[in-house]
């Protein structure tokens, strides 16, 4: 699990439940709580963005949450050291041998390139097929992060119509001035619904995945031009260098640590 996203999710609604009743107590939380309010701005939220989206395609955005609280798998260091060995492997025993090596990795889509190369495919052709489902991996994700921009702007949107219908039963009423004060208040709660819905939920998964997205695709940039330099017989310290530009000054440096360590405990 993801404890950072984990933290500030809970910490974001504990800091608003703190602003609530931190100074008027339990009972200023029945002022927030309002069940027309609730149905017309989740609701309509809601029903806004199945609207905009097919069933299937609004289950999947609704999925993809689970996402944002898993750890990401994306290491670029473990990576890089994985295609060094299968370099390794490649250069003492050839190209075929791979295919062994292939059956103990767990990505497909690492495991898909290597298969490609034993088989004797065109480099060119490796590179296309690989960046083609690269294009289509990155459209799911770019779809799933759309679909909570989509919620995000959609909450305040309809927390604003619940605001103004509030707002148009007031005005029909302005015989009972007493009333008008708890009747605006309850007018105001859709939007603070559709506030909170855009910018403690929608928007930090939205960005979330972004960030998971763009991680991934480095990571499978690397597992790309690693693949294709194996098929290529490049010297496995010439690709670990090349490999290495991908990532970070603080990565480059960590990994050689590792490798120091690793070379120190053997000796």
């Amino acid at each position: 699990m993801d404890i950072g996203s984990i933290i500030g999710l809970v910490g974001c609604i504990a800091l608003v439940f703190y602003g609530i009743v931190g100074s008027n107590g339990m009972s200023a939380l029945g002022s927030f709580i309002d069940r027309d309010s609730i149905i017309i701005t989740i609701g309509g939220t809601i029903m806004c963005i199945l609207a905009m989206n097919t069933i299937p395609s609004f289950l999947a955005g609704l999925k993809s949450f689970k996402q944002v609280l898993n750890l990401d798998k994306s290491d670029s260091s473990a990576v890089i050291k994985q295609i060094i060995d299968l370099s390794n492997v490649a250069r003492k025993e050839g190209l075929l041998s791979l295919e062994e090596a292939a059956s103990n990795i767990d990505d497909e889509f690492l495991k898909k390139g290597i298969m490609l190369v034993v088989d004797g495919t065109d480099p060119d052709l490796v590179r296309a097929i690989m960046e083609t489902e690269m294009d289509g991996i990155e459209s799911r994700h770019k779809d799933n992060a759309a679909f909570w921009e989509n919620m995000g702007s959609m909450g305040p949107a309809w927390g604003m119509i619940g605001t103004l219908i509030g707002l148009i039963n007031m005005l029909k009423n302005l015989s009972d001035m007493a009333a008008l004060g708890p009747a605006m208040a309850v007018a105001l709660v859709t939007t603070f619904y559709g506030s909170l819905i855009a910018n403690w939920v929608c928007a930090p998964v939205a960005n979330k995945l972004k960030a998971k997205n763009a991680s991934e695709m480095a990571v499978k940039g690397i597992m790309v031009e690693g693949l294709l330099s194996i098929q290529a017989g490049e010297n496995p310290r010439v690709i670990e260098e090349k490999l290495k530009s991908f990532i970070s000054p603080a990565e480059r440096k960590a990994m050689s640590e590792g490798s120091g360590e690793a070379a120190g405990g053997e000796g």
